[in-house]
């Protein structure tokens, strides 16, 4: 029996102002969260990054600089300091509520000194390949964190730390290298032949001082913070071994259980699980190929076979390892991931992540609280209903109604522990129409209404469970018991 189910929310966007007051506004949002049954939340990175107040956190500078300490033209991140930080925290686990720190491990940007590295350039469409002789280039790759002053750790980073870089300060060019005596880790994504190499200083799994470094780092951080868990950072980059070990050795450390969700962002399932079946520490990836069937589905004009929705999906395949999103941070327009679902298809799309029986979502805080800079509506008010009903109400066996190429549906045939709960889900990506399905003996000899306020008509469910429900055109309708105490 599931007392209730689990509900994830990103508390950011890319786009929000630099004015170092995210801190201080999660403190306080941990009574609504609650309320609407989201027990865990993703908050940004909270090191001191490249860019400074401008820097949305992926820039990583200092992993032991939570917004402690005179660098970067700042002390404050982008988010607040370290102690707002840790306030948040603890505000948000007095109200049950999980708090996971964003992870970034794969590299450093805003090195302090440059240095004169004999390195060789490879070709960016094949990392394996190796377009010209080594040669002497000069690159930003020594971090002597001068403004913390060996606080925490001693441990300084130089060239050696490194695998390869995407800048030669001596020839201004762009362009990937890799340094001499330096190979790319084996065990990462194999896409454009070795993905080992991202963006700035790739930081060289390889190396032992490196190594040990991060799994002092990460004792630090979890004694500093006491997080819930992390959201792992481009993992597909990393070799599999290392969070591996990482992660095992941390919870010897703290003794107690951590929820990990990696990012590996990649529409191949097979990709995905393969990964999971490597590293076992980890307990879900991001169904990046969900995500990727409702931006092409939303691009479709209603010519997308829904049926099939939920075909090669990582919610499919590997349920218990599944968190479903809609979008994210890194899919928002104008991101390196641009991945936009279209804001029509949203209500469809979260419907099919928060209404049904497997995987763990995650609420977008882009979706839920819009993003002005974008001119991007938000979906706040939709949102909660689908929260409420998903927190009171979406229990029991899940029988689908996959069968048209427009419009599915689904019921939830409720249980015994949560009072009137069970529903009958439909939607459409084109015309509305109706569908007949059973809600089972919960609903049995009932009137349901739609909690989404698009259909105003009721539906009476008769003896046996059945009832004939209807949706409009490129819409959802979620029905539920008419006289349901939560009044939705």
């Amino acid at each position: 029996m599931k007392e209730t189910n689990d509900t994830m929310m990103q508390y950011f966007e890319w786009y929000l102002p630099n004015d170092c007051n995210l801190w201080n506004e999660a403190s306080k949002i941990g009574p609504t969260l609650k309320k609407l049954g989201i027990n865990s939340i993703w908050l940004p990175p909270c090191f001191k990054s490249a860019g400074g107040i401008n820097d949305t956190g992926y820039g990583i500078y200092d992993l032991y600089d939570m917004g402690e300490f005179d660098q970067k033209g700042t002390i404050r991140t982008k988010y607040g300091t370290k102690d707002e930080y840790l306030n948040t925290i603890k505000s948000l686990q007095k109200y049950n509520i999980k708090v996971l720190a964003d992870v970034v491990l794969n590299h450093r940007l805003g090195a302090d000194e440059k240095q004169d590295i004999f390195a060789c350039r490879v070709n960016p469409n094949n990392r394996i390949e190796a377009t010209e002789d080594y040669k002497t280039i000069s690159a930003w790759t020594k971090f002597d964190f001068a403004g913390r002053n060996n606080t925490y750790s001693d441990f300084k980073l130089n060239w050696s730390h490194f695998s390869g870089i995407d800048y030669d300060a001596k020839t201004d060019e762009n362009a990937i290298y890799r340094f001499y005596g330096k190979h790319w880790s084996d065990d990462v994504d194999k896409e454009l032949g070795n993905f080992d190499y991202l963006m700035g200083c790739d930081v060289d799994f390889n190396n032992l001082d490196v190594v040990d470094n991060l799994f002092s780092w990460g004792q630090w951080f979890i004694d500093q913070t006491n997080v819930d868990g992390f959201r792992l950072d481009a993992v597909k980059h990393i070799r599999s071994s290392f969070y591996k070990r990482w992660l095992h050795d941390l919870k010897n450390y703290i003794k107690r259980p951590i929820y990990t969700v990696g990012e590996y962002f990649s529409v191949h399932t097979d990709a995905l699980t393969n990964y999971l079946d490597k590293n076992d520490e980890i307990d879900a990836l991001f169904d990046v190929p969900l995500h990727d069937n409702f931006k092409i589905a939303s691009e479709s004009s209603g010519n997308y076979d829904m049926r099939k929705i939920f075909d090669n999906t990582l919610v499919n395949i590997r349920p218990s390892n599944a968190v479903t999103f809609v979008d994210n941070h890194d899919t928002e327009p104008g991101q390196s991931l641009e991945s936009w679902v279209k804001d029509w298809f949203k209500p469809l799309a979260y419907t099919m992540i928060l209404l049904r029986e497997s995987g763990t979502p995650c609420v977008f805080f882009g979706d839920y609280y819009g993003i002005p800079f974008l001119n991007i509506s938000p979906l706040k008010d939709f949102l909660n209903i689908l929260l409420l009903a998903r927190k009171f109400l979406a229990y029991g066996e899940q029988i689908d109604y996959l069968d048209d190429p427009n419009i599915i549906g689904w019921v939830r045939m409720g249980d015994y522990y949560h009072q009137d709960s069970g529903m009958a889900v439909i939607l459409s990506d084109a015309e509305g129409g109706s569908k007949q399905m059973n809600v089972g003996k919960n609903l049995a000899n009932s009137i349901l209404y739609d909690c989404t306020g698009n259909i105003k008509e009721t539906v009476y469910v008769d003896n046996d469970g059945n009832g004939i429900f209807y949706v409009n055109g490129g819409s959802v309708s979620v029905w539920i018991k008419k006289d349901n105490m939560y009044n939705l």
